[in-house]
This record gives structure tokens, sequence and C-alpha cells, in this order.
């Protein structure tokens, strides 16, 4: 079996890895689909245990950029880059803008943005090489900036729009909800679930976006091995992917879940398994486009913040959908939204 027979690289375009001796720099860029457009999606800079796991998180990452992609309506395909991290080689200046020519050789084909571990001011230091590149500091009232906030304001709005559909709820007054992950993208999703009268269930890895989030909404701290089992109405995993597998979603309280984490599916089966324990699954894709909304709108220039604003005011609206879908033919949230996805993709490419 070749590389791009192995089912879980399936539809893959093509795959780059770089290395740079002088800065120490390993980079992997995953392209899965460029049928709408260039390949985007953010970097990720992550302490991997090899790289053979760095390059499958970039495929994974890659395939559900595209399924995001075209769920929010963007003429852009999907693509992913991960940088593996050595604790005895931090990065520097120079790490980035090597990086920002790793992504310039590909001429276009893959546009990149922050992800987990990256800053708005590492992507100016790529933007000084390359011009494919968003997630930039906006002049005043475009579209534009660190993607983050805009990704919390889509699962707030996706995760309204699931417990008016699952617990026939109007607001998050008063519902009880678990948030696995409160760093930049986390703790936005905090602060506006506090706002609308929810009970905060935290945890992370990092103890100071702990403190944080605990002094400023009252949120009760229990640790990343037990957030995914508290007794709540609602679960946003926040953090990495692959939290909702056999061994977790038996042990699950929650009604709802919906959050910003990418692939937080372990395996296709796991949206069955939510599925079959009646639990709500937003799938992560579609509530946590935000981010790529605004990148996108930025990159193709002349878009405002209304403009972002109105787009992912569409995110509640394609879920609920979903729902509906799933429950008319008794199929997960994951499958239909997954067929959706590949519909999009499917017709574009078709295109002459």
């Amino acid at each position: 079996m070749t590389f791009f027979e192995n089912p879980e690289n399936r539809g893959h375009e093509s795959i780059h890895q770089f290395c740079d001796a002088q800065t120490g720099l390993i980079a992997i860029i995953a392209i899965h689909s460029t049928a709408l457009g260039p390949a985007a999606g953010g970097c990720r800079m992550w302490r991997y245990d090899c790289e053979a796991d760095a390059t499958r998180d970039a495929l994974r990452l890659a395939r559900g950029m595209t399924y995001k992609n075209a769920m929010a309506g963007l003429p852009l395909g999907g693509g992913k880059a991960v940088i593996l991290t050595d604790p005895a080689s931090p990065p520097t200046d120079e790490t980035f803008r090597t990086f920002g020519r790793f992504v310039d050789s590909l001429g276009g084909r893959y546009i990149t943005a922050e992800d987990v571990g990256i800053s708005v001011d590492n992507m100016r230091l790529v933007q000084q090489v390359t011009p494919f590149v968003a997630g930039l500091p906006p002049a005043e009232g475009s579209a534009g900036g660190d993607p983050s906030p805009w990704t919390a304001d889509g699962v707030f709005l996706g995760l309204c729009a699931a417990v008016k559909h699952r617990l026939g709820a109007d607001s998050m007054d008063k519902l009880r909800v678990a948030v696995q992950g409160v760093g930049k993208v986390g703790y936005d999703l905090c602060r506006q679930l506090h706002a609308a009268g929810a009970t905060l269930v935290i945890s992370d890895v990092n103890d100071k976006n702990l403190e944080r989030a605990q002094a400023d909404f009252g949120a009760r701290l229990v640790t990343p091995e037990n957030i995914l089992f508290e007794e709540v109405d609602v679960l946003a995993p926040c953090a990495l992917g692959a939290v909702l597998n056999a061994d977790s979603i038996p042990r699950i309280k929650a009604a709802v879940i919906g959050g910003a984490a990418n692939n937080q599916l372990a395996t296709e089966e796991d949206g069955k398994r939510l599925f079959e324990r009646n639990i709500l699954y937003a799938p992560d894709y579609v509530i946590n486009g935000g981010g790529i909304i605004s990148v996108s709108l930025e990159y193709m220039g002349d878009k405002t913040e209304a403009d972002t604003r109105a787009q992912i005011a569409l995110i509640p609206g394609r879920l609920t959908g979903i729902f509906v879908e799933s429950e008319k033919q008794q199929i997960p949230t994951n499958e239909i939204a997954d067929s959706m996805a590949e519909a999009i993709v499917a017709a574009a490419a078709a295109q002459p």
C-alpha cells in the first residue's frame, strides 16, 4: 500500500517536509485539496514525540480544513502546517522567516496563518518573506488579525444553537458548561459563557491560564483527566484533538458537545458512539469556523469586521440544519457534515 492509498491519507494532494540546518527548523505542510481554491489553514507549533506523529497530525488537520472551508462557503481548499519544537532550540525570528520561505516555495498553493503555539507577531515575520499569509494586524475596522476571538464567537453562537435544539434552552443562563482548555480561544469562550449566565468548570495544562479564568469568571477547576466526565449540560473541547474516543465517550455526562478543538473525534466511528448515546455533537469544523472566516476575508481584501461578523452569524443556522438532517436520516451529525462538505468539494472539482 502506498502512502496515499492509506485510508488515513485519502484525498490528499501532496505533503511537503522541510528541514533547515541553520535554524534547526523542521516543518511539514500538508495540502489536502485545492478544488475550491488555494489550500488555507493555520500553522501549529507543537512538541511531537516523533515526525510520524507530526505528519499524521498535519494530514488530519489539512483534511479538516478542506471540510471547514467548504462548509463556511469560502473559495479556499484545505491545508495545514506543523512545526516541530525542540526545547533545546527555541524558535527565533529567523525560524519564522525560514518557515515563510518554505511556504513561499509552494507558489501560493498554501496560505498560512496562526494556530496553536503561533502568534500574530510570528506571522508578521512570515510576511516579510511571503505574501501567502494571513492573520496579520488589520487596519481599523478591516477584517483580519488574531483569529482566536472570531473562533470563540462562532463556537459560542454554535453552542447556543445546539442547546436550543437539544435542551430547548433559549440562552446559556444557568447551564453548566465544562471547557477543556482556556487558552486564547477557550478563555474568550468562557468570557461569553460567563456573561450569558453559564456556570463554568474548566481545565488546562497551563496554570496561568487556569488562574486567570478562575479569577475572572469564578470557574471551578478540575484536572484535565476529569474535565470530560463532569456533571454538566455542555462540554466544550478547546484543547487538542482526539479526546472523543471509545474510552471517553461512555463516561461523558454532557448532553451537548461543541468546541474549538480540531479533530475532536478520534475516529469517524466515535461520531456514531455519541449518536447512540443521544449526545448532540456539533461537528468541530463547522462550529469552529470563525477563525478561518476572519483569515480568509482578510486575505481576500476589502472586507470589514462587519463582513466577518455577518459570515460567522451563519454558523448556528448551518449547525441546526445538520442537527435536523441527522434526526431525519438517523445518521450521526459528523457523517451528515462530511457528506455535505464532500459534495461541495466534488462539485468544484468537476468544474472544467
